[in-house]
Formats: structure tokens, sequence, C-alpha cells
């Protein structure tokens, strides 16, 4: 069956059958150009701060992490597969193509010992806090 955009008076409500395919697929398959902001969670214990990326499908090699001025960015690319192999797709909601991802850190963690892991489509950020130290000091009163 060979689908065929047609002109019509309403394209919220098709006139006919063919048109209703249309306008379900077409809005399927627009889908793809909404841009790509992976899911995050933010976590915190008392010794350290994780920051997890949900971005199944991506390559290690795919990734950018980087810790600027207080600012750790998080940036990489899901690429769209080529390979249809006899496949007729009738619906994509999976998002790709770039992103990035920036969070204002505190001034109390620890930047050269920031690590970065990817397992199971889930990237690991790890960010380490400096050990506080309590200063304490007796002051006369006078």
């Amino acid at each position: 069956m060979k689908i065929v955009k047609t002109n019509q008076l309403d394209p919220m409500y098709p006139s006919n059958f063919s048109s209703v395919l249309d306008k379900f697929f077409n809005d399927s398959f627009g889908a793809i150009e909404k841009p790509f902001n992976p899911a995050v969670d933010i976590a915190e214990d008392e010794k350290n701060f994780e920051i997890h990326v949900a971005v199944p499908g991506v390559q290690k090699k795919d990734f950018n992490v980087e810790f600027v001025d207080g600012k750790l960015n998080i940036s990489g690319e899901r690429k769209l597969e080529e390979k249809k192999e006899g496949k007729n797709f009738h619906s994509i909601e999976s998002q790709y193509g770039s992103f990035k991802r920036s969070f204002f850190l505190p001034e109390d963690v620890k930047a050269d010992a920031i690590e970065a892991t990817y397992e199971d489509g889930l990237l690991k950020v790890l960010i380490p806090k400096k050990e506080k130290t309590e200063v304490k000091k007796a002051i006369e009163v006078k």
C-alpha cells in the first residue's frame, strides 16, 4: 500500500482512511525532530554527589565529560542507526541527536577525582566531596 499525502480543508479531521494513515505516519515520524534531552538523576550522600544520565545506545567514545570553572558539562550524541535491512518502521519514539547537560557544582568537590563510567545505558558520574574540616576555636570573652 502506498501512502500519498493529500490536501484537505481541515487536517485535524481526515476525510478518508488514506488521510487517517497519512496523519498517523507523519505525526509519528515528526517526533524524530524533537531535541534529545536525556533524563538525569542526581543523588548525594556524605562523601559524594552522583549524576546518572540515561542514554541507552550510545558508545563510550561518544561522550564528553569535563569540569570547567565550577561547572560540569556532559555532552554526547546518540546516532540513528541507518541499517534498515528490510525493516519498515511505522513509529520511532526514541530520541536521537546531540545533547548537552551542565551542572554547577558546589565548591566543596574534589575536581581532580571526578570519575565517569558507562554501563547498561547509564552514564554515572561520581563527584567526591572534600572532607570537611571543623574549625573550632575558643573565644575569650572580655
